[in-house]
C-alpha cells in the first residue's frame, strides 16, 4: 500500500472511529442527556480523557488525511482549499481536544451570568473552525466533482452542506438556551456531526 493511500484511509476511518466512541460514551456515562449535551461535555469529569482522546486521535487522523488529498485530487485537476480545509477541521479538532468546555447543555440559574471559563472560550475558538471549515468543504469539493463529470457526488456533497449549515446552527441554538431548541441541541449536534463524518469518510473512500 502507497503513502497515498494510508493518508486516504486515515480519512475513511476517523469519522466511524469518532461517531462510535461518542456515541458509547453518550449512552453509558451516568447522567449524561445525549437530547440536549454536546457531544464536547463528554470531555468533562474523570471519565472526559476518553472523549479528549477522541479529538485527538481523529484530529491527527484528518490531519494526515489532508496530505493524502492534495495528491488524490490531481485527477480532479488539483486543488489547494479542499485540503487547507481538511488541514484547518483536523487542527480544530485537536484543539478542541487540548481545551475542554464549560457548556453542558443543562438547564442553568438564567438569574445568574454564566461565568466562561479560559479553557472554555479557547475550547470554542477551536471548534468554530471545525464546523466552518467543513460547511465550506462541502461545496469546494462539489465543484471538483461538477468539474469532473462526478454529478452525483457534486449533488450529494451540496445536500450535505445544505443540511449540515442549519443542524449546526439549530445546535446552537440550542446549547444556548433557547427555549424551542434547549431540548434537542444534542440531537441537532449530533445529527450535524454524523452528517460532516459519514461525508468525509466516503470521499476518502472514494479517492482511495
Amino acid at each position: 500500500m502507497q503513502i497515498q493511500q494510508i493518508l486516504l484511509l486515515c480519512g475513511a476511518i476517523a469519522g466511524p472511529l469518532f461517531v462510535i466512541v461518542f456515541l458509547i460514551e453518550g449512552a453509558t456515562r451516568s447522567g449524561y442527556d445525549a437530547m440536549r449535551q454536546p457531544v464536547s461535555a463528554l470531555a468533562i469529569g474523570e471519565r472526559g480523557w476518553i472523549q479528549r482522546a477522541n479529538f485527538f486521535i481523529t484530529g491527527a487522523l484528518m490531519f494526515a488525511c489532508a496530505f493524502g488529498l492534495r495528491l488524490a485530487l490531481i485527477a480532479y485537476g488539483g486543488s489547494f482549499w479542499f485540503p487547507i480545509l481538511i488541514g484547518i477541521y483536523a487542527l480544530g479538532l485537536i484543539g478542541a481536544g487540548c481545551f475542554v468546555t464549560d457548556v453542558t447543555g443543562l438547564p442553568t440559574d438564567t438569574s445568574k451570568p454564566v461565568s466562561r471559563t479560559k479553557s472554555g472560550k479557547l475550547h470554542d475558538l477551536s471548534s468554530l473552525p471545525v464546523f466552518l471549515a467543513l460547511f465550506i468543504a462541502f461545496f469546494v469539493f462539489a465543484h471538483l466533482a461538477i468539474g469532473a463529470g462526478q454529478w452525483g457526488w457534486a449533488l450529494y456533497s451540496i445536500l450535505s452542506g445544505l443540511a449540515f449549515g442549519p443542524g449546526f446552527v439549530l445546535a446552537g441554538m440550542g446549547f444556548s438556551g433557547s427555549p424551542q431548541f434547549a431540548r434537542s441541541g444534542g440531537l441537532w449536534q449530533r445529527l450535524t456531526i454524523a452528517i460532516g463524518w459519514i461525508w468525509i469518510a466516503l470521499v476518502a473512500a472514494h479517492l482511495l
